[in-house]
């Protein structure tokens, strides 16, 4: 059963590499000039033994020296050539590799990243496709020079000598019982090796991302255990393949040694008893160099190639992962019709219900609010709009279709949302409200957005205006400020469904202001679900839902709930409370 695994792991390699499809032309003349390369190798000890048989100044012609010298020259011209094209093709087959995986990560669903550590998908784009580089880049060229070698001399040393080269070929069974458990050995510490740099990146990602929560928490310490524990686990991997270099570096270095004594040994007899002169022997030696320091290049091969196998063993998977498709389903049109939801249940992978058997309508151009105590589902029901994540069962329609027969990518853009904490990505304030759109947009277009959205405001405070940069996920700008870059983003989309996710949750009541103001501009005549734990964003909504474990359990207008749903009249009295509270505070 390991036997199939294995080899399942080797063809899942090959079919790896040979999908980035590298130049065939050019593998052919690297491969090509490396032949070339080790049989100017197998003339070498040839023209050496003619030269100790009948070696004296008069035999010496300089034609022979000439020959021997451009055997040489040409030798290093070839083997430099054949290493810089498998370079070329390594780091061709690389970029293919990221490529795959980046317009891959882009494409996969919510539920992967839920799974995954960021950290450690950046790991699998970086470190695992750097291991697969070294291989082609530094080690191909050594398998086919080293076979090569390998044979050739063994086939001119069974010419020569046919006793003494069966002698030698004695120690073929004693390397390979060393090499493959150790090969065994090696796949599982690089396979874990792989995952444990992978986890030690996805502590480095997420740290230093939060590097300012982590200071004012005073968390430090507690980060430096963490990470101190990454670096312990590598060091013992790395530990573990010394220990395996440690074993088989002296035991092939002893096999070898001990050969080069019996066959100097035997050999001297045969010398001696005239069966070998002393031309073969020393040719006999050097072909038994050019076998030895070969099989010394095959082991780092596949050494690394068990290293490449484990390292991609995690990009087959993630290649092969779920993706979402784009385009299939046809182009909306309109979107400005009623959304059903009916009896939409959801939970999380291996988890409990989010969502219980939920029905309600947002009727088209007006505005439904849900409120509720956290964790009821409310920001759940955004993601199943969004078609985040799909449903055990129910279904969600716009008019009377089923939103899966409309294409992500059709769906998607008649969505406007607008989160919590308005998510920016390092660039200019230009390139953020533009952001993810791929028509041109006027300077026109950019500054009406911005004026709708109460964002020029602060803008034009600015030296460099629309081109300030906001910094590392807007860090340079206020949490208000953020707010209304998503808001005028958002506009700029002209979307006919607009989300809001706690858009004012969590301002103080100046940048609250503004941001009200430029929501009720991006509200206007768009079919609008809010979700708000300040009251004071949704009494006036058309429908208000209040959702609690999942359930729907009271719909209707502000002054309904106010009568009808206790939990819902709670919720209103603890507003006006901490309003009033709010107010006094201010007046003092």
């Amino acid at each position: 059963m390991n036997k199939t695994k294995e080899t399942g792991n080797w063809r899942s390699f090959y079919r790896l590499i040979r999908d980035t499809k590298p130049s065939k032309l050019l593998l052919s003349i690297a491969i090509g000039l490396s032949v070339i390369t080790s049989i100017g190798g197998l003339i070498i000890p040839l023209f050496t033994k003619n030269l100790v048989d009948g070696f004296s100044l008069d035999n010496i012609h300089p034609s022979q020296v000439i020959l021997m010298a451009l055997t040489f020259v040409f030798q290093a011209v070839a083997s430099g050539a054949s290493i810089y094209l498998l370079t070329k093709i390594g780091q061709k087959v690389v970029a293919t590799l990221r490529d795959q995986l980046w317009k891959k990560l882009l494409i996969l669903p919510v539920p992967f990243y839920d799974k995954n550590r960021t950290g450690e998908t950046i790991s699998r784009v970086t470190n695992d496709t750097g291991v697969v580089k070294n291989l082609i880049t530094e080690h191909l060229t050594s398998l086919f020079t080293g076979l090569i070698s390998i044979v050739g001399s063994i086939v001119l040393l069974l010419y020569m000598d046919w006793r003494m080269t069966l002698v030698m070929l004695t120690v073929v069974p004693f390397s390979l019982l060393i090499l493959i458990p150790m090969g065994r050995q090696m796949h599982k510490v690089s396979r874990g090796l792989q995952d444990e740099t992978a986890r030690f990146t996805g502590i480095l990602n997420q740290v230093l991302s939060e590097i300012r929560l982590v200071k004012s928490s005073n968390a430090e310490a507690n980060e430096y255990k963490s990470g101190k524990s990454g670096i312990t686990n590598l060091f013992q991997f790395g530990l573990k393949e010394g220990k395996i270099q440690a074993i088989i570096a002296p035991l092939m270095s002893l096999i070898i040694m001990a050969l080069l004594v019996v066959i100097i040994g035997y050999g001297g007899m045969r010398v001696s008893s005239g069966a070998l002169t002393a031309g073969e022997l020393v040719a006999f030696i050097l072909y038994l160099v050019q076998i030895i320091m070969p099989m010394g290049q095959l082991t780092s091969f596949f050494t690394q190639l068990q290293k490449s196998i484990g390292a991609t063993e995690r990009i087959i998977s993630t290649l092969a992962a779920e993706e979402e498709d784009h385009t299939a389903g046809r182009e909306l049109i309109n979107a400005s019709q009623p959304i059903k939801v009916e009896h939409l249940t959801f939970a999380y992978e291996n988890g409990e219900n989010i969502l219980n058997d939920i029905n309600f309508t947002m009727e088209a151009g007006k505005v439904t609010a849900i409120v509720g105590p956290s964790g009821g589902g409310k920001t759940t029901i955004f993601s199943m709009l969004e078609r985040f994540y799909k449903a055990q069962s129910g279904v969600i329609k716009l008019g009377s279709d089923p939103i899966e027969e409309f294409s992500l990518q059709s769906w998607r853009s008649k969505i406007g949302y607008v989160s919590q904490e308005s998510p920016l990505v390092a660039g200019t304030i230009s390139d953020n409200i533009k952001y993810g759109l791929e028509r041109e947009v006027s300077e026109t277009e950019l500054r009406k957005a911005a004026e709708m959205a109460y964002a020029d405001q602060f803008i034009d405070e600015f030296a460099d205006g629309y081109n300030t940069e906001v910094g590392e996920r807007g860090i340079k700008l206020s949490g208000g400020q953020r707010q209304r870059i998503g808001i005028a983003r958002a506009l700029l989309r002209n979307p006919q469904i607009l989300m809001l996710d706690e858009a004012t949750s969590s301002l103080d009541s100046k940048s609250e202001v503004f941001v009200q103001k430029a929501l009720k501009n991006l509200m206007k005549g768009r079919t609008t679900l809010v979700i708000a734990h300040r009251l004071s964003t949704v009494v006036e909504a058309d429908q208000i839902l209040f959702i609690e474990k999942g359930r729907i359990t009271g719909s209707g207008r502000h002054d309904q709930l106010l009568t009808t749903h206790t939990m819902y009249r709670e919720f209103a009295e603890q507003q006006l409370q901490i309003k009033e509270l709010v107010s006094v505070m201010e007046v003092s």
